[in-house]
């Protein structure tokens, strides 16, 4: 491991003002960019986003010409022309809106197929997009398709902008699935030719001008009705012989009627004399479709490829958040049995770990430049009520943190000095020096209370323990920071670690609090550099050498958390990157035999489960909250994401009550839900970058202010300088 640096240098000249964003930061952000735009693509193509579902009542047609109202149903006004067609005697027209369906369209293509009937398929954008195959299907089977918008809004409430757009946006997926370009159209939600009035009008008129021509009908089944088979059969039929065009469905819901009034109607009006063609076959004009080549039908293809990559995308985030939604149940039910279940084991007035552990302690304390703090650690171990003797190590200080332990002249205490080479050199060149076979590690920013080291040590009256983890508690939760970092230690680190305990698999010893037998770590080599979570690393080792290590709830220890987004953004960074460090380098436990194999297959899946995997899936549920209340459906999403905080409030709650922790720090826990969860996702990803990318993150010193003290145990020195003060917190 590379030593912890000193604060760089700036250096002075042209580039010094210009800083380039990480690539670890700016991959993160690209990611998420990307995935809020392939969700905004996906609310877009399901009419989530800009839909307009407005319908215009009736209006006055006295500004439509006599001739549109009295004519045919083919109505066109290209070039300023204002005309009407029909469709011949003894010819029909088959016409389907608002597809294509996955369901319903393939089965209307098939009984057209087998009566080989030709129709027009007045298709709709957003459907064109999800389903492209099926309109290529249409047009390789010898059909003709339509615009019918993009989204189905009525166009007499748009603007001539907004219809260009949702013209040009059916005509681009159109183009990506089958490779051609329509001159057919028909407005959502039209009918008859005398149902064109003067809100409606113009807009036909205006679409002439685009180049297309408007097909409305003269038989309307009304199928969406679901009136029955022989009702659409006798709504569809034209008198008398005429020709018409047939207005029918193939979407928007359950079309088991329309599939079977085809299966009918198309065999009978044949026997009749009836042809069912194409629009333009009726009317012996050159087919609609016209096929498109170069940039356009690349435009086409590339919209086509951007939306099921949404699509597809969404699929697997809504499976990825139907798993983490899953797991987070899971694992908050296991912790609430397992914690409890621990909780009522060691509290039983019976529960002894063996004969009581009287022997003394070396206690080690690493200090890299702790000016700040130290004092009140070695304060809070001299008033300890269990035989110990404290080493000091210090690694290469700057600040004269080892003056400051030398000049409290306490008994029992020493300073070890040595050139800064990092934590886990600090620790292994404590143990070196310690007289005694039980050691107690602490970090140089924490505090003891007077029974910490007593309760501590008192699990290896069991001689099958080789480590215990301590109960670590923020001490500086006056701020908003270092509450929601008090909750996440009180309601994660501690109610995990009970649950690991039961399950005999505990990850990590923390290094603020935690004791081992000089045995169990000569016997593992000792603390190594090999990651930057050596208390995880550590902790992995003694579980393969075959030892248990367990948890004491009592022995409590305070300690000073992160004031500021970026400390706390560096602490985790290094914490997440050290434990995929420690996971990868003891998966060979997944094969072993016997403890170690135990823990293998056991306890590295959880590990990498809880605190690797399902971290990094956990801002889907964010994600998707803030899509479904954007997007809806609000009251649902709503709800769904209030019974998640609930699930967590509860299990806030009891991991408080375990810990004899006043509620009044859960007031906090909907805020930190929100913002603080994101710090730590954006972290995890950050890790897993850096990972993936072969990178290397060093230690970073986080900068301290001696602000914690245990709760009745002896009052620090009060800090002087220019920084405002703050009142310890117990």
């Amino acid at each position: 491991m590379a030593p912890r640096p000193r604060r760089p240098v700036a250096k002075v000249g042209v580039g010094a003002s210009r800083r380039r964003l990480p690539m670890r930061l700016l991959l993160p952000l690209l990611l998420l960019l990307a995935l809020v735009a392939m969700l905004m693509l996906r609310g877009y193509v399901h009419s989530e986003i800009l839909a307009d579902h407005r319908i215009r009542p009736e209006a006055a047609t006295d500004k439509v010409p006599d001739k549109i109202l009295d004519g045919g149903p083919v109505i066109d006004t290209r070039n300023g022309r204002t005309t009407s067609l029909s469709v011949p005697k003894h010819r029909l027209v088959l016409t389907f809106d608002d597809g294509p369906d996955p369901t319903w369209t393939p089965k209307v293509l098939d009984v057209l197929k087998k009566y080989h009937a030709h129709a027009v398929w007045f298709v709709t954008g957003t459907m064109t997009s999800r389903y492209p195959d099926l309109v290529k299907r249409m047009v390789d089977e010898g059909h003709e398709v339509g615009l019918h918008t993009f989204d189905h809004p009525d166009l007499s409430y748009q603007s001539k902008s907004r219809i260009n757009w949702e013209l040009s946006q059916n005509q681009l997926a159109i183009t990506g699935a089958a490779g051609i370009r329509t001159s057919l159209f028909r407005p959502p939600y039209s009918s008859f030719p005398d149902a064109m009035d003067d809100e409606s009008w113009p807009v036909t008129e205006y679409i002439g001008s685009l180049g297309y021509i408007t097909v409305v009908n003269n038989t309307d089944s009304e199928d969406w009705q679901k009136p029955g088979v022989d009702e659409i059969i006798r709504r569809a039929t034209p008198h008398h012989g005429d020709g018409a065009i047939v207005l029918m469905h193939d979407s928007g819901g359950d079309r088991h009627q329309t599939v079977q009034a085809l299966d009918k109607f198309i065999p009978m009006l044949q026997k009749r004399g009836y042809t069912f063609d194409n629009l333009t076959e009726a009317l012996d004009s050159p087919s609609a479709n016209t096929k498109v080549t170069g940039v356009d039908l690349w435009k086409g293809k590339a919209w086509i490829f951007l939306v099921q990559a949404a699509e597809n995308i969404t699929g697997v985030l809504v499976v990825g958040l139907a798993v983490i939604g899953a797991l987070v149940i899971g694992r908050f039910v296991l912790m609430l049995l397992l914690s409890g279940f621990h909780a009522r084991r060691v509290r039983r007035r019976d529960f002894s770990w063996g004969p009581p552990v009287t022997e003394p302690v070396s206690v080690l304390v690493p200090a890299y430049n702790e000016a700040k703090c130290i004092e009140n650690t070695v304060r809070s171990l001299a008033a300890s009520d269990h035989p110990i003797e404290v080493l000091v190590i210090d690694d290469g200080s700057s600040d004269g943190t080892a003056r400051i332990v030398e000049a409290m002249d306490l008994p029992n205490v020493r300073v070890v000095r040595q050139l800064n080479a990092g934590k886990p050199a600090a620790l292994n060149r404590g143990l070196a020096n310690a007289s005694h076979d039980l050691i107690v590690m602490m970090d140089g920013d924490t505090v003891f209370e007077p029974s910490t080291v007593r309760e501590l040590v008192q699990p290896f009256g069991d001689p099958r323990v080789g480590a215990v983890a301590g109960n670590a508690k923020v001490g500086n939760r006056d701020s908003m920071i270092g509450a929601w970092q008090h909750i996440e230690y009180v309601m994660g680190f501690n109610l995990d670690r009970r649950m690991y305990d039961v399950l005999r698999c505990m990850p990590t010893i923390p290094g603020a609090v935690g004791a081992f037998r000089r045995t169990a770590l000569e016997r593992v080599g000792g603390m190594s550099e090999d990651t930057l979570a050596e208390d995880t690393d550590i902790t992995m080792a003694l579980h393969r050498d075959g030892w248990r290590v367990v948890y004491a709830e009592n022995a409590r220890a305070w300690t000073e958390a992160p004031e500021t987004v970026q400390q706390l953004w560096s602490q985790r960074y290094r914490w997440s990157y050290g434990t995929m460090q420690a996971i990868w380098k003891h998966r060979g436990a997944l094969v072993e035999r016997g403890t170690s194999g135990r823990f293998g297959r056991v306890g590295l899946p959880l590990v990498s489960l809880f605190m690797v995997v399902a971290p990094l899936l956990a801002p889907l549920i964010d994600i998707f909250l803030l899509y479904g209340v954007v997007f809806g459906p609000t009251e649902k999403t709503i709800v769904a994401w209030l019974g998640v905080l609930a699930i967590q409030a509860v299990c806030a709650a009891y991991a408080f009550r375990l810990d004899r922790e006043r509620m009044t720090h859960l007031i906090s826990l909907p805020l930190q839900q929100v913002l603080y969860r994101q710090i730590m996702y954006v972290v995890l990803l950050q890790s897993w970058i850096t990972a993936l990318t072969g990178g290397r993150l060093r230690w970073q010193k986080l900068r301290r202010t001696g602000v914690v003290e245990a709760p009745g145990g002896p009052v620090p020195s009060q800090r002087t300088g220019g920084g405002s003060e703050r009142r310890p917190v117990g």
